[in-house]
């Protein structure tokens, strides 16, 4: 058979029954799974020295070290690994495909119960029935909780992985272990010529019983569970692209060290004026234009830096971002987005600058129906490009985090009050209140808002009012 793979990686957690899938593996002639290789607190298994030669104050110097050493031992050769161990070479597993991924997966309720018995009776394995030992486990919801999230936050990172690499895995599940037909197709898979007769029988399943004879405080668990969204019928949906961090459009103060993070149609006039007037400069005057380098440089020569974004009730949002660049027909204004939103989404736009003819009910009208626009481009339905000026600000906000998020995100009607204590913080001695400055649009806001542009709004930002806690409006 053709050697698909060079080496094997069995990615699991504790409680799983990872043990029982190493004895079997190791039962297969040729092949040797090297144990928790790059668990922190001992290698390979306990109480051990060292593996293949490696000792772990080396291993923890170089781990590539040590896998290089697995690998080149002789047959097809691997190791355990879990969500805690050294995170140095998670990437380096799942980024090689020459590196075979097994994964294997048991009921979460099951395995948290089962080392809540193994951390109470100190019996971790099982080889005689005779000695083993019993205990109920107490079950804590929140402790649960962080132990599902953990595995759901492992299991997504090596989905994706393989799907950005294009690599496939193994999947196994607690009860397919049981199953000789299912290793033996694992044997085929990893391009193994041997095939078990029967399965390993030296360690013996710890605790067969049903859960509600193994948790002390059942009821009390089966109520917690009942909470729990399992198919995460609440989860927004969220078909937006990943965004940048946006660098290049930060800007930072000359004297006081604040750097601000613009979301796009939000208040940046206003916290640019007042960014300048800190140190008495002109907008001009302020330091942008940055790379990543450039701005890494900056925070290097201006210790007590701070940095912060100002996010906009979508609503109030939406309606800036429609009239400076779409309603508009000015510099900078969208005017091709314009035309295809006329022509080809219906939307009740002037031919050219609105004129006399262009009243509130008219202003409206268009508003709803850039909303509903909105509401399909966010949802990936439309053909045009989802601009940053009304990308949602939950996603404009992740976007900075891939460089570097903001030390606080303030709120539009509160920037009176964070704004100067910022300024205090960076070194400030009297920052002064930013200035709120009125829109010089055709109609305000308040002249057409209803509750009908309430609930388009939400339709288009719910993860904006779900994440940031937005209310209406009005």
């Amino acid at each position: 058979m053709d050697k698909t793979f060079d080496s094997f990686v069995v990615l699991a957690e504790m409680r799983t029954g990872s043990n029982f899938l190493e004895s079997n593996l190791n039962a297969l002639e040729g092949v040797s799974c090297h144990g928790e290789a790059f668990n922190p607190h001992f290698i390979g298994y306990p109480n051990r020295e060292d593996l293949l030669g490696v000792t772990a104050a080396a291993r923890d110097a170089d781990p590539g070290a040590l896998w290089d050493r697995v690998r080149q031992a002789p047959g097809l050769n691997g190791c355990r690994y879990f969500h805690d161990h050294d995170p140095r070479m998670l990437t380096v597993l799942l980024d090689d495909p020459k590196v075979a991924k097994i994964v294997l997966t048991r009921n979460p309720a099951e395995s948290y119960v089962s080392r809540k018995i193994a951390q109470a009776t100190g019996q971790w394995k099982l080889t005689n029935v005779a000695k083993r030992r019993d205990a109920l486990a107490v079950f804590d919801g929140p402790e649960f909780e962080a132990h599902l999230q953990g595995l759901q936050d492992f299991q997504f990172r090596v989905m994706r992985a393989l799907q950005v690499s294009g690599q496939t895995a193994f999947y196994v599940a607690y009860e397919d272990l049981q199953d000789v037909e299912v290793m033996n197709g694992l044997a085929r898979w990893l391009g193994v010529e041997a095939r078990l007769e029967a399965l390993e029988g030296k360690l013996k399943p710890q605790n067969p019983e049903p859960l509600s004879e193994k948790v002390a405080n059942f009821d009390e668990m089966q109520a917690a569970l009942a909470r729990l969204d399992r198919f995460n019928l609440s989860r927004t949906p969220n078909f937006e692209p990943r965004r940048g961090p946006g660098v290049p459009s930060y800007h930072a103060g000359v004297r006081t060290p604040l750097v601000y993070m613009p979301v796009r149609s939000g208040p940046e006039r206003e916290v640019l004026a007042w960014m300048a007037g800190l140190d008495g400069v002109g907008e001009a005057e302020l330091a942008g234009d940055f790379g990543q380098k450039t701005l890494r440089q900056w925070k290097r020569a201006n210790p007590g830096h701070r940095s912060f974004t100002v996010i906009r009730h979508p609503v109030a949002r939406a309606h800036a971002v429609f009239c400076e660049r779409i309603l508009a027909i000015g510099k900078g204004s969208f005017a091709g987005i314009r035309k295809v939103l006329r022509k080809r989404h219906g939307l009740p736009l002037p031919d050219g600058a609105p004129g006399a003819d262009y009243d509130a009910a008219a202003h409206r009208a268009a508003f709803c129906a850039f909303l509903e626009f909105v509401r399909a481009n966010l949802a990936g339905q439309t053909s045009v490009r989802i601009d940053g000026h009304w990308a949602s600000q939950a996603q404009v906000v992740a976007g900075f985090g891939d460089f570097c998020p903001p030390d606080m995100i303030v709120r539009e009607d509160e920037m009176a009050v964070y704004l100067p204590a910022l300024a205090q913080q960076a070194g400030h001695p009297a920052p002064a209140d930013p200035a709120v400055a009125g829109p010089e649009w055709p109609h305000d806001l308040a002249e057409i808002y209803d509750a009908e542009i309430e609930r388009l709004a939400r339709a288009a930002y719910g993860r904006d009012y779900i994440l940031f806690g937005f209310g209406d409006w009005r």
